[in-house]
Protein backbone atom coordinates (compact mmCIF):
# COMPACT_ATOMS: atom_id res chain seq x y z
CA UNK A 1 0.00 0.00 0.00
CA UNK A 2 1.48 3.51 -0.83
CA UNK A 3 1.47 6.52 1.67
CA UNK A 4 -1.82 8.20 2.28
CA UNK A 5 -1.23 11.57 3.73
CA UNK A 6 -5.20 11.57 3.67
CA UNK A 7 -5.55 8.92 6.52
CA UNK A 8 -2.99 10.33 8.88
CA UNK A 9 -4.45 13.90 8.57
CA UNK A 10 -7.96 12.80 9.34
CA UNK A 11 -7.18 10.48 12.47
CA UNK A 12 -4.88 13.22 13.70
CA UNK A 13 -7.69 15.88 13.26
CA UNK A 14 -10.27 13.46 15.37
CA UNK A 15 -7.64 12.58 18.13
CA UNK A 16 -6.91 17.08 18.08
CA UNK A 17 -10.42 17.43 19.07
CA UNK A 18 -10.69 14.82 21.84
CA UNK A 19 -7.95 15.89 23.35
CA UNK A 20 -8.96 19.14 23.87
CA UNK A 21 -12.34 17.48 25.23
CA UNK A 22 -10.51 15.82 27.46
CA UNK A 23 -8.35 18.81 28.78
CA UNK A 24 -11.79 21.12 28.75
CA UNK A 25 -13.19 18.79 31.26
CA UNK A 26 -10.24 18.64 33.44
CA UNK A 27 -9.94 22.22 33.50
CA UNK A 28 -13.22 22.77 34.12
CA UNK A 29 -13.41 26.42 32.92
CA UNK A 30 -11.47 27.27 29.67
CA UNK A 31 -12.26 26.60 26.39
CA UNK A 32 -9.59 26.07 23.42
CA UNK A 33 -9.88 28.97 20.50
CA UNK A 34 -8.83 27.19 17.33
CA UNK A 35 -7.20 29.72 14.78
CA UNK A 36 -7.00 27.76 11.21
CA UNK A 37 -5.28 29.38 8.12
CA UNK A 38 -5.43 27.34 4.77
CA UNK A 39 -1.93 27.26 3.14
CA UNK A 40 -0.65 26.63 -0.20
CA UNK A 41 -1.53 23.46 -2.05
CA UNK A 42 -4.09 22.63 -0.02
CA UNK A 43 -2.55 22.53 3.37
CA UNK A 44 -4.06 23.76 6.42
CA UNK A 45 -2.40 25.14 9.62
CA UNK A 46 -5.07 24.67 12.80
CA UNK A 47 -4.03 25.27 16.26
CA UNK A 48 -6.20 24.87 19.02
CA UNK A 49 -5.01 27.54 22.21
CA UNK A 50 -6.52 27.39 26.14
CA UNK A 51 -5.35 29.83 28.17
CA UNK A 52 -6.15 31.03 31.60
CA UNK A 53 -7.76 28.12 32.97
CA UNK A 54 -8.42 27.16 36.71
CA UNK A 55 -6.59 24.27 36.42
CA UNK A 56 -4.21 24.84 32.94
CA UNK A 57 -2.55 28.16 32.77
CA UNK A 58 -2.09 27.04 28.83
CA UNK A 59 -2.25 24.32 26.65
CA UNK A 60 -1.88 24.14 22.32
CA UNK A 61 -2.86 21.16 20.46
CA UNK A 62 -1.77 22.27 17.32
CA UNK A 63 -3.00 20.40 13.70
CA UNK A 64 -0.58 20.85 10.87
CA UNK A 65 -1.15 19.79 7.15
CA UNK A 66 1.68 21.77 4.65
CA UNK A 67 2.45 20.92 1.64
CA UNK A 68 5.76 22.33 0.23
CA UNK A 69 8.35 21.77 -2.93
CA UNK A 70 11.08 21.32 -0.85
CA UNK A 71 11.90 20.02 2.44
CA UNK A 72 13.00 22.15 5.57
CA UNK A 73 16.34 21.51 6.30
CA UNK A 74 15.70 20.61 9.67
CA UNK A 75 13.88 17.65 8.24
CA UNK A 76 16.51 17.10 5.70
CA UNK A 77 19.95 17.75 7.91
CA UNK A 78 20.24 13.89 8.99
CA UNK A 79 19.02 12.43 5.46
CA UNK A 80 20.70 15.25 3.14
CA UNK A 81 19.27 12.84 0.01
CA UNK A 82 15.63 14.42 0.20
CA UNK A 83 16.80 17.78 0.11
CA UNK A 84 15.11 19.66 -3.09
CA UNK A 85 11.77 16.83 -2.56
CA UNK A 86 8.61 17.91 -2.48
CA UNK A 87 6.74 17.27 0.83
CA UNK A 88 3.85 16.51 2.85
CA UNK A 89 3.68 16.59 6.41
CA UNK A 90 1.10 15.98 8.40
CA UNK A 91 1.39 16.49 12.50
CA UNK A 92 -0.39 16.85 15.99
CA UNK A 93 2.18 18.75 18.55
CA UNK A 94 0.74 19.52 22.09
CA UNK A 95 1.65 20.84 25.20
CA UNK A 96 0.33 21.54 28.49
CA UNK A 97 1.09 23.93 31.05
CA UNK A 98 -0.68 22.99 34.55
CA UNK A 99 -1.11 25.73 36.83
CA UNK A 100 -0.51 23.54 40.19
CA UNK A 101 3.11 22.72 40.88
CA UNK A 102 2.28 19.33 41.70
CA UNK A 103 0.82 18.51 38.19
CA UNK A 104 3.53 17.91 35.57
CA UNK A 105 3.75 19.62 32.37
CA UNK A 106 3.56 17.00 29.09
CA UNK A 107 4.56 17.01 25.14
CA UNK A 108 3.34 14.98 22.66
CA UNK A 109 4.09 14.99 19.20
CA UNK A 110 2.60 12.87 16.23
CA UNK A 111 3.51 13.47 12.32
CA UNK A 112 3.84 12.06 9.10
CA UNK A 113 6.35 13.06 6.43
CA UNK A 114 6.09 12.20 2.36
CA UNK A 115 8.91 13.45 0.23
CA UNK A 116 8.19 13.33 -3.66
CA UNK A 117 10.15 13.76 -6.87
CA UNK A 118 9.00 13.42 -10.06
CA UNK A 119 9.34 9.93 -11.32
CA UNK A 120 10.60 8.39 -8.41
CA UNK A 121 8.81 6.44 -5.48
CA UNK A 122 7.59 8.54 -2.44
CA UNK A 123 9.75 8.04 0.51
CA UNK A 124 7.86 8.51 4.33
CA UNK A 125 8.35 7.77 7.69
CA UNK A 126 6.45 8.86 11.12
CA UNK A 127 8.22 10.44 13.78
CA UNK A 128 6.69 11.46 17.38
CA UNK A 129 5.88 10.28 20.87
CA UNK A 130 5.16 11.38 24.37
CA UNK A 131 7.16 12.67 27.29
CA UNK A 132 6.01 13.88 30.87
CA UNK A 133 8.08 17.07 32.95
CA UNK A 134 7.21 16.52 36.35
CA UNK A 135 8.21 19.18 38.76
CA UNK A 136 7.52 17.28 41.81
CA UNK A 137 7.47 14.11 41.34
CA UNK A 138 5.11 10.72 42.14
CA UNK A 139 6.74 7.48 41.39
CA UNK A 140 3.20 6.17 40.85
CA UNK A 141 2.65 9.08 37.90
CA UNK A 142 6.10 8.26 36.09
CA UNK A 143 4.98 4.46 36.71
CA UNK A 144 1.63 4.86 35.01
CA UNK A 145 2.93 7.07 32.52
CA UNK A 146 5.48 4.74 31.17
CA UNK A 147 3.67 1.62 31.55
CA UNK A 148 0.81 3.10 29.03
CA UNK A 149 3.48 4.08 26.68
CA UNK A 150 4.98 0.63 27.17
CA UNK A 151 1.52 -1.41 26.42
CA UNK A 152 0.83 0.54 23.43
CA UNK A 153 4.58 -0.46 21.99
CA UNK A 154 3.85 -4.59 22.63
CA UNK A 155 2.15 -5.29 19.81
CA UNK A 156 4.79 -4.15 17.36
CA UNK A 157 7.77 -5.66 18.41
CA UNK A 158 10.03 -7.15 21.38
CA UNK A 159 12.11 -4.37 23.03
CA UNK A 160 9.96 -1.76 21.08
CA UNK A 161 9.48 0.46 23.83
CA UNK A 162 13.03 -0.10 25.82
CA UNK A 163 14.70 1.43 22.43
CA UNK A 164 11.69 4.18 21.94
CA UNK A 165 12.34 4.86 25.91
CA UNK A 166 16.05 5.12 25.55
CA UNK A 167 15.72 7.25 22.25
CA UNK A 168 13.62 9.59 24.38
CA UNK A 169 16.15 9.31 27.50
CA UNK A 170 18.52 10.60 24.91
CA UNK A 171 16.64 13.24 23.18
CA UNK A 172 15.02 14.86 25.59
CA UNK A 173 18.18 16.12 27.86
CA UNK A 174 19.76 19.33 28.37
CA UNK A 175 23.75 19.04 27.85
CA UNK A 176 24.40 21.75 28.43
CA UNK A 177 23.19 21.13 32.15
CA UNK A 178 23.64 17.52 32.27
CA UNK A 179 19.99 17.32 32.92
CA UNK A 180 17.18 15.14 31.54
CA UNK A 181 14.08 17.20 30.82
CA UNK A 182 11.68 14.95 33.00
CA UNK A 183 10.97 11.32 33.44
CA UNK A 184 10.92 10.76 29.61
CA UNK A 185 8.62 9.06 28.32
CA UNK A 186 8.86 6.93 24.32
CA UNK A 187 10.27 9.01 21.54
CA UNK A 188 10.81 7.69 17.74
CA UNK A 189 11.71 9.36 14.50
CA UNK A 190 12.74 8.42 10.92
CA UNK A 191 10.16 5.53 11.90
CA UNK A 192 9.56 2.96 9.44
CA UNK A 193 7.99 -0.92 10.38
CA UNK A 194 7.54 -3.65 7.56
CA UNK A 195 4.67 -0.84 5.89
CA UNK A 196 2.57 1.73 5.28
CA UNK A 197 -0.53 -0.24 7.07
CA UNK A 198 2.04 -1.32 10.40
CA UNK A 199 4.01 2.03 11.12
CA UNK A 200 0.02 4.07 10.89
CA UNK A 201 -1.31 1.36 12.77
CA UNK A 202 1.63 2.00 15.53
CA UNK A 203 1.18 5.63 15.35
CA UNK A 204 -2.48 5.33 16.31
CA UNK A 205 -1.68 2.84 19.17
CA UNK A 206 0.94 5.47 20.09
CA UNK A 207 -1.39 8.32 19.73
CA UNK A 208 -4.26 6.87 21.10
CA UNK A 209 -2.76 5.92 24.37
CA UNK A 210 -1.85 9.35 25.08
CA UNK A 211 -4.94 10.78 27.03
CA UNK A 212 -4.83 6.95 29.03
CA UNK A 213 -0.69 8.21 29.80
CA UNK A 214 -1.83 11.98 31.16
CA UNK A 215 -5.14 12.87 31.79
CA UNK A 216 -5.64 10.46 35.12
CA UNK A 217 -1.92 12.40 36.21
CA UNK A 218 -3.32 15.72 35.61
CA UNK A 219 -6.82 14.75 37.55
CA UNK A 220 -4.94 13.51 40.53
CA UNK A 221 -2.81 16.47 41.16
CA UNK A 222 -4.66 19.41 39.85
CA UNK A 223 -6.11 20.22 43.12
CA UNK A 224 -3.56 19.22 45.54
CA UNK A 225 -2.10 21.90 48.00
CA UNK A 226 1.01 24.35 47.11
CA UNK A 227 2.27 27.17 48.55
CA UNK A 228 4.26 30.41 46.95
CA UNK A 229 7.87 28.13 47.62
CA UNK A 230 6.16 25.51 44.87
CA UNK A 231 5.67 28.16 42.83
CA UNK A 232 8.47 29.95 42.74
CA UNK A 233 10.00 26.45 41.94
CA UNK A 234 7.80 25.54 38.68
CA UNK A 235 8.24 29.07 37.47
CA UNK A 236 12.31 28.23 37.53
CA UNK A 237 11.96 25.05 36.23
CA UNK A 238 9.92 26.03 33.34
CA UNK A 239 13.06 27.87 32.67
CA UNK A 240 14.48 24.62 31.46
CA UNK A 241 11.98 23.51 29.64
CA UNK A 242 12.32 26.79 27.50
CA UNK A 243 15.81 26.47 26.71
CA UNK A 244 15.70 23.13 25.64
CA UNK A 245 12.65 24.08 22.98
CA UNK A 246 14.95 27.03 21.80
CA UNK A 247 18.29 25.48 21.87
CA UNK A 248 17.55 21.85 20.76
CA UNK A 249 14.15 20.85 20.01
CA UNK A 250 13.64 19.87 16.35
CA UNK A 251 9.81 20.34 16.13
CA UNK A 252 10.35 24.23 16.72
CA UNK A 253 13.35 24.18 14.43
CA UNK A 254 10.95 22.79 11.57
CA UNK A 255 8.14 24.99 12.52
CA UNK A 256 10.29 28.27 12.26
CA UNK A 257 12.44 26.71 8.79
CA UNK A 258 9.11 25.73 7.30
CA UNK A 259 7.20 29.26 7.60
CA UNK A 260 4.52 28.33 10.24
CA UNK A 261 2.91 31.03 12.38
CA UNK A 262 5.13 32.24 14.86
CA UNK A 263 2.18 32.45 17.35
CA UNK A 264 1.39 28.62 16.15
CA UNK A 265 5.07 27.55 17.38
CA UNK A 266 5.80 29.40 20.16
CA UNK A 267 2.55 28.32 21.91
CA UNK A 268 4.23 25.61 23.43
CA UNK A 269 6.04 28.08 26.10
CA UNK A 270 4.84 28.18 29.28
CA UNK A 271 3.11 31.60 29.69
CA UNK A 272 5.52 32.48 32.95
CA UNK A 273 8.65 31.77 33.77
CA UNK A 274 12.04 32.48 35.47
CA UNK A 275 15.71 32.34 35.96
CA UNK A 276 17.29 32.17 39.12
CA UNK A 277 21.32 32.31 38.69
CA UNK A 278 23.19 29.42 40.75
CA UNK A 279 19.87 27.93 41.83
CA UNK A 280 20.83 25.07 43.82
CA UNK A 281 18.14 23.20 46.13
CA UNK A 282 18.18 22.45 49.87
CA UNK A 283 19.62 19.38 50.72
CA UNK A 284 16.83 16.61 51.13
CA UNK A 285 13.64 18.68 49.95
CA UNK A 286 11.24 17.88 47.74
CA UNK A 287 12.90 20.57 45.03
CA UNK A 288 16.19 18.45 45.44
CA UNK A 289 14.44 15.31 44.94
CA UNK A 290 13.28 15.97 41.25
CA UNK A 291 17.51 16.08 40.03
CA UNK A 292 18.10 13.05 42.07
CA UNK A 293 15.29 10.52 41.68
CA UNK A 294 13.18 11.89 38.32
CA UNK A 295 15.92 13.32 35.84
CA UNK A 296 17.81 10.37 36.06
CA UNK A 297 16.78 7.82 33.66
CA UNK A 298 14.88 5.08 35.22
CA UNK A 299 13.35 1.90 34.41
CA UNK A 300 9.67 3.00 35.65
CA UNK A 301 7.03 0.76 33.71
CA UNK A 302 9.19 -2.13 35.40
CA UNK A 303 8.54 -0.78 38.70
CA UNK A 304 7.12 -2.59 41.63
Amino acid sequence: MSAEPEQVRDFLRDLQSRICQALEDQDGKARFVEDPIHTEGGGISAPRVLSGGAHIERAGVNFTHSVGASLPTAATERRPELSGRGFQAVSLSLIVHPRNPMAPTTHANFRCFIATKPDQEAVWWFGGGYDLTPIYGFDEDAIHFHRTARTACQPYGDGLYERLKADCDEYFHLPHRGEGRGVGGVFFDDFKLSSWEDTFSFLRSIAESFIDAYIPILERRKNLPFGDTERAFQLMRRGRYVEFNLLYDRGTKYGIQSGRRVEAVMCSMPPSVTWEYGYQPEPESAEERLYTRYLVPRDWANMA
